[in-house]
């Protein structure tokens, strides 16, 4: 062996001895003795091998600096706040639209003691959990009942395990779409109990198809909103009406899963167009499933409103166990639909819808302020370009949104090198890249948010 390596290995001294340094003092008083003994002979295990290869030398100094990232590692929450400098406002893998103050702090409040849940207060009797909500989303959509579980794809299982269970049920086939992180609604429906039963081609289907595929076995149409793609060309879509008709003629509901669940006119802020809940309800169909964390701009939740008859049944069907939703969802929900009882000011105070609706020249003043301060910065470039968002999480699919982004260089650093840079930033700056440079769109950053990138930028160069 080397001696200049055997004396390195010489050099370390004994776990027990670092133990009485202040060094360790300090660490023991914020992470405990046996965490801080574990990660200092993990440590030194790794340090051994480096100074065998070569690769290192003893210091204390860097030894404790070491153990103290590994600590600070094991003990960082594994959900974490990220910026989302996408420009994608609903992003599934960062957790869908961000919640509104008002839903934040009811959290806080039902979080921080004990709360009626299932408890009548008017009769101190036990309640329904259910109660927190349903009025207000019967009064927002003209439903005659309602039902929240934990997610879409379990609303649509509810619906279908109460109301086809064991039996058939039709659904066109341009409808059988997957709805993202590979679950598919034929897969949703077989795991619901029900026999799916296709009609029509994939882009074609007329009202003729579903009544030849009726059979003494059916009893229930279900309609699929492609909220997630768009088909053009030669294409044919069965309606609502015609199928609330026929469903009526012959005694089988109808249920429409929307999707993205928008509760007001999005054409009325400038968006495109998206059935509304209302819109459908009001078309006949017996109930209507959508999602909380999209469009509505809430927290995860699958939202079921409709006729009084087949919500009651889901209510009291053995699932509704294993789907219901937690208190702090909940009270996210309810503070969430409260804010769709005062419209004109729901675009102020919907983060989801604050974003959406940003409009150009704001994109462009936020943009060139972050340029001016970014291109300060020692190997930093800078440049305001034109560019497309969307909408994110299957909602208004395919409809480009005109941004303003800023793309960033510095020098030294390939764009995917700096795209992992910023990602390992504390807190972490989730980016794009496209035509070869790393792009930040500010529509999905707060303001605070600003400075938070600007000082990854300041930790990457220095």
């Amino acid at each position: 062996m080397d001696p200049s390596i055997s004396e390195q290995l010489k050099r370390i001294p004994q776990v027990q001895k670092l133990l009485e340094s202040p060094a360790a003092a300090a660490l023991i008083e914020t992470y405990s003795q046996q965490r801080v003994v574990e990660t200092i002979r993990a440590s030194l295990d790794t340090l051994r091998a480096e100074i065998l290869s070569g690769d290192a030398s003893f210091s204390v100094e860097a030894l404790f600096e070491r153990v103290t990232q590994a600590l600070e590692a094991s003990h960082r929450p594994s959900l974490r706040r990220v910026i989302n400098a996408t420009g994608v406002a609903i992003h599934t893998n960062l957790g869908r639209s961000p919640l509104a103050e008002e839903a934040i702090e009811a959290i806080r409040v039902t979080a921080w003691g004990y709360s009626n849940l299932e408890f009548d207060l008017d009769t101190g009797k036990r309640g329904s959990r259910h109660s927190h909500v349903e009025d207000l989303l019967c009064s927002l959509t003209g439903a005659e009942a309602a039902v929240t579980v934990n997610n879409n794809a379990a609303a649509v299982m509810l619906a279908v395990n109460t109301l086809a269970l064991g039996s058939e049920l039709i659904v066109s086939r341009g409808e059988l779409v997957e709805i993202g992180g590979s679950f598919r609604i034929p897969d949703v429906i077989s795991r619901s109990g029900g026999t799916l039963v296709e009609v029509g081609s994939t882009n074609r289907t007329r009202i003729a198809d579903y009544e030849t595929a009726i059979t003494e076995d059916t009893r229930l149409f279900l309609k699929v909103h492609p909220s997630n793609f768009r088909m053009v060309g030669f294409t044919e879509e069965t309606s609502r009406e015609e199928l609330v008709a026929l469903g009526k003629q012959r005694g089988i509901p109808v249920v429409e899963d929307v999707g993205s669940g928008a509760l007001v006119d999005l054409t009325r802020y400038g968006l495109p167009s998206e059935p509304s809940v209302q819109e459908v309800l009001n078309s006949g169909v017996d109930v209507v499933t959508f999602s909380g964390d999209k469009l509505l701009g809430g927290p995860q939740a699958g939202i079921l409103v409709g006729k009084h008859g087949p919500i009651e049944k889901m209510k009291k069907n053995p699932l509704m166990r294993a789907l219901r939703m937690g208190k702090l969802s909940l009270a996210a929900l309810e503070g969430t639909l409260r804010l769709y009882l005062h419209e004109d000011r729901l675009a102020e105070r919907l983060p989801l819808l604050r974003m959406l609706t940003t409009d150009h020249d704001a994109l462009q003043d936020r943009a060139q302020a972050f340029r001016d301060s970014a291109a300060s910065l020692d190997r930093v470039t800078a440049e305001v370009l034109d560019d497309e968002g969307f909408s994110g999480g299957g909602s208004l699919p395919g409809q480009a949104m005109p941004t303003k982004v800023v793309a960033v260089a510095v020098q030294g650093l390939s764009p995917n090198a700096l795209l992992d840079a910023l990602r390992a930033s504390d807190p972490p700056v989730i980016a794009r890249i496209f035509e070869d440079r790393v792009r930040l769109d500010l529509r999905t950053v707060r303001d605070s948010e600003v400075l938070d990138i600007l000082a990854a930028l300041k930790g990457i160069v220095s």
